[in-house]
């Protein structure tokens, strides 16, 4: 059959996207569905390391780097420290690039933390404090990387038999080693909501966010909800608001703090007087266009706060947040130009 389909007349799009997404998806499938197959690839692959799911970085100009060390080298740092090669096989499946060079992580946590730092040239850093301080492609991959590794350490034992579950060498499930019963990983589906009324948008902070910091309103869906009643959930629990309209943005996956599948929308009101609820909140503004723009563009690690002021700054560009905040600035930007032709 597949023989039969190939033989017939395509277009050159379809060849691109045969050539390139398409077979680099099946080649991820295989990986994940053939123990074998991807048994092979940990010899030769690259590797996030972790220890007790904090990630190997490199420091450097008040940034994080995320290195990969590669299979010879790890085997190398196992065999040092009297673990065999079949400790690769603890490692989680990330993905590959578009050379197919396949991407792992592994947990070193049993091993001496202060040795393989030395060993590697670099820290185990909290994924939490660093997060904001992350350069470069490796965000995602950490955050896929971390959010895996936290599944399968708390889902070693079968919920209803209480029997340990076994991993598949790609990480991409677990079973139950008495019933059968397959585990898949999963995430936690979170509104993030940017509020507008008229020309302002309304920024929030919860007391754990760096100093400065101000963002667009969050919140977990709650068992039975549409992603639409929980935009008007959260933004009547946290500010006192009814939405009147909204709109899909985009998604993203976020590691903390257990997972989660980050749905951006855009939300309007009719009116703007709010009532902060300081359980869920440390404070909430409506923020000018001008104001908006100027936090886009503050740095926060270069802020000078001799004075005491704490400029206010949002989420890294990496952040679906940040993309949600843009995205209403330049639509302001374009409301503004149209109105002037």
């Amino acid at each position: 059959m597949l023989g039969r389909v190939a033989r017939r007349p395509v277009t050159s799009l379809c060849i691109r996207h045969y050539s390139s997404y398409v077979r680099h998806t099946r080649f991820l499938f295989e990986l994940k569905e053939n123990d074998e197959a991807c048994r092979q690839a940990l010899r030769s692959g690259s590797f996030y390391v972790f220890h007790n799911l904090s990630p190997f970085l490199r420091k450097s100009d008040g940034c994080y780097s995320a290195p990969t060390v590669n299979a010879s080298e790890l085997r190398r740092i196992l065999k040092k420290h009297g673990k065999d090669e079949g400790t690769l096989e603890d490692s989680v499946l990330i993905g590959c690039s578009d050379s197919e060079e396949i991407e792992f992580a592994l947990d070193l946590g049993s091993l001496e933390k202060s040795n393989l730092e030395e060993e590697l040239a670099g820290t185990f850093t909290d994924l939490r404090k660093a997060f904001l301080q992350l350069r470069g492609m490796g965000t995602p991959c950490l955050s896929q990387a971390q959010a895996l590794l936290r599944w399968h350490d708390t889902h070693q034992y079968c919920s209803k038999t209480g029997k340990p579950t076994q991993k598949n060498v790609s990480g991409s499930k677990r079973v139950c080693s008495a019933n059968g019963t397959i585990y898949y990983p999963q995430m936690s589906p979170v509104v993030i909501t940017l509020v507008s009324h008229r020309d302002r948008c309304l920024l929030a902070r919860q007391p754990g966010f760096p100093p400065g910091m101000y963002t667009a309103l969050a919140g977990f869906c709650d068992i039975g909800e549409t992603l639409e009643e929980t935009v008007r959930r959260e933004v009547a629990e946290e500010v006192g608001l009814e939405v009147d309209s909204l709109r899909y943005s985009g998604s993203q996956h976020w590691p903390f703090p257990n997972s989660s599948l980050m749905v951006a929308c855009h939300a309007a009101v009719m009116r703007d007087e709010i009532n902060v609820n300081s359980v869920e909140l440390e404070a909430a503004r409506w923020f000018t266009l001008e104001e908006v723009e100027e936090a886009l563009q503050r740095d926060h690690r270069a802020i000078n706060k001799s004075d005491g002021t704490i400029p206010v700054w949002v989420p890294p560009k990496w952040a679906i947040a940040h993309h949600l905040i843009r995205e209403w600035v330049q639509e302001q930007r374009a409301s503004l130009s149209g109105a002037t032709t």
